[in-house]
């Protein structure tokens, strides 16, 4: 049985119609499909056949569109490929569109994604102009970019390779810049950067992976590809970013650091750019600082009261040592900033040494390390000192005469701020002896020793129930069991917590990021574990007698507050 035996139980076909039509729908169902609209069938009421005879619903768009969060769930190439494109997401469910109910592939492809995503799916027969109408509605990057890549590829015809790259000494002139300046290639990497603008990454890669260029942009701490590149163009493409950030173009086998600013979409954007040689050509990835945001305040970093009471009364004090540790990337720069924002200004001399610098602060003297001219963080630190400072940030410790440097600063009546990668706030002290400072000096400077870490937030409005019972409630009882009574007594502890669930304006269940920290207090009895026994285990021991939450139980404690998704838990 076929659609085509429905429509002739409806008169819609004659029986002889019937019989030679059946012999061609699986060889040429298109051919058979026109025919029937020649003798006067609408493609409405074929469809309807169709999605009656398949038992799945019917869907007509009309003017409808579909978001572009909602696009990305099904990725371009995977909706051309297989027909099969997404239409909404409702209570839940991804509501997706095909115009072959036997095709499998299709079906087996939106399993994937639904088990990829989490998100279950509910299968809609579409027709074909609206099919193609949804594919069309990825034109965005993707389309735009496309147009460039015409222009180029018949540029390189015309011109004879005019856009293949010649040495710095040959594009340093005005000619040579006007050559890269006016080809596509600017088009293209004006495109990628304001579509990385609009959709909130933080950073963009270009990757070459053989035979394709890959770009990916990093949202709420995920790497998404958005582009795909002919391999041909990667050279360009690096190039143009290269002219923009004023590095060296001939110079392609040792990593180089630069940095720009753009105007995009009415706001002023600066990018840190970095290149990195890899077998298949120079990788660049751009980080995106927005000006605009501006410096964020202690009160807007959604740190729990106590810890912000705690910083505050630390960075009031005259002198001593303030170190934050965490991974690239984990908002390290962003409180350094904030707690400098904190600051009287007016009064006090407040000088910082960074690398890059990543923000403007309104009366502190800021200063960019350039380690290819030997002025590093030691060498800035020795010369900050001369300079009658009150307030020294120090933008990452990374050897031992920095550290041995921002010690003396401390000890000498500064208030310093610094960095370092550690994986805890209690392996501060362990890694500065590491790093040779005696700790007979480390004891009386250092005031506060903080860790910090990135969590997604959920959207609004939205997460699915978890009660706290069972495995969830052992794991949470677990985290806590050597906290003192009076500490864990304090703890807002709830009835569930609410796991990321999808909807049509929030596909992922989340938007953003949030940071969750650790901080410990210098006193007495900390200064003599450092000077008898400074091991992370003696350190971590005193600090929970003093109730020191760590990163994983201060996420615990959003997770009830219904800021962030349970899972999030997990991540650190």
């Amino acid at each position: 049985m076929s659609y085509l035996e429905l429509l002739a139980e409806k008169d819609l076909i004659s029986k002889q119609d019937l019989i030679a039509l059946e012999k061609r729908v699986y060889a040429a169902p298109e051919a058979v499909e026109e025919q029937l609209i020649r003798n006067g069938i609408s493609p409405k009421t074929i469809l309807e056949a169709k999605a009656e005879y398949a038992g799945i619903p019917m869907r007509e768009l009309g003017k409808e569109s579909v978001p572009f969060d909602v696009l990305k769930i099904i990725p371009e190439e995977s909706a051309a490929h297989y027909r099969v494109v997404p239409l909404a997401v409702k209570d839940k469910i991804l509501e997706a569109g095909i115009t072959d109910p036997d095709n499998m592939d299709a079906l087996d492809a939106l399993n994937f994604i639904s088990a990829k995503s989490n998100l279950p799916f509910k299968v809609f027969l579409i027709s074909k102009e609206d099919l193609n109408k949804v594919i069309e509605m990825y034109r965005g990057l993707t389309g735009e970019v496309s147009e460039a890549l015409t222009e180029y590829a018949s540029e390189l015809e015309a011109e004879g390779d005019v856009l293949e790259l010649a040495p710095a000494e040959k594009v340093e002139g005005a000619e040579g810049a006007k050559i890269i300046e006016e080809a596509p290639v600017t088009k293209i990497v004006a495109t990628i950067l304001r579509y990385a603008v609009e959709g909130s990454a933080s950073d963009v890669h270009v990757e070459p992976i053989g035979e394709r260029t890959r770009v990916r942009f990093r949202v709420d701490g995920v790497l998404h590809t958005s582009l795909l590149l002919p391999a041909k163009v990667h050279q360009a493409v690096a190039a143009r970013i290269k002219i923009l950030s004023n590095i060296k173009l001939d110079e392609r086998r040792k990593p180089q650091d630069g940095r720009f600013s753009a105007r995009i979409l009415g706001r002023q954007i600066d990018f840190r750019v970095s290149t990195f040689p890899t077998n298949f050509g120079e990788k660049v990835v751009l980080r995106i600082l927005e000006r605009e945001r501006g410096v964020r305040t202690l009160d807007s970093l959604d740190l729990e009261p106590q810890n912000l009471q705690l910083l505050k009364e630390i960075i009031d004090e005259p002198y001593g040592l303030i170190v934050i540790s965490g991974p690239t990337g984990s908002g390290k720069s962003t409180t350094l900033y904030a707690m400098l924002n904190e600051l009287d200004r007016e009064s006090q001399n407040v000088v910082s040494l960074e690398d890059p610098i990543e923000y403007h602060i309104k009366g502190v003297s800021q200063s960019q390390v350039m380690p290819e001219i030997e002025y590093s963080f030691a060498t800035g630190l020795r010369s900050i000192l001369r300079q009658d400072p009150d307030i020294i940030m120090v933008g990452e410790i990374r050897d031992r005469e920095t550290a041995q440097l921002a010690i003396q600063a401390a000890l000498t009546g500064h208030l310093v701020f610094s960095t370092l990668h550690t994986n805890s706030a209690i392996g501060i002290m362990p890694r500065l002896i590491d790093m040779g400072v005696d700790p007979f000096l480390i004891a009386p400077t250092l005031r506060l020793m903080m860790a910090q870490r990135l969590v997604k937030l959920l959207c609004p409005g939205t997460g699915t129930p978890v009660p706290v019972a069972g495995s969830v409630k052992k794991m949470i009882d677990d985290q806590f069991e050597n906290l003192p009574p009076a500490y864990r007594a304090a703890i807002p502890f709830g009835g569930e917590v609410l796991r990321a669930a999808p909807t049509p304006t929030c596909p992922n269940g989340t938007r953003g990021r949030v940071a969750v920290f650790e901080m410990l207090r210098m006193d007495a009895g900390l200064e003599r574990i450092i000077l008898e026994n400074p091991t992370e285990l003696a350190i971590g021991k005193a600090a929970r007698e003093r109730g020191m939450l760590t990163m994983k139980e201060h996420a615990i404690i959003k997770a009830f507050q219904k800021k962030i998704p349970f899972e999030e838990i997990s991540t650190l």
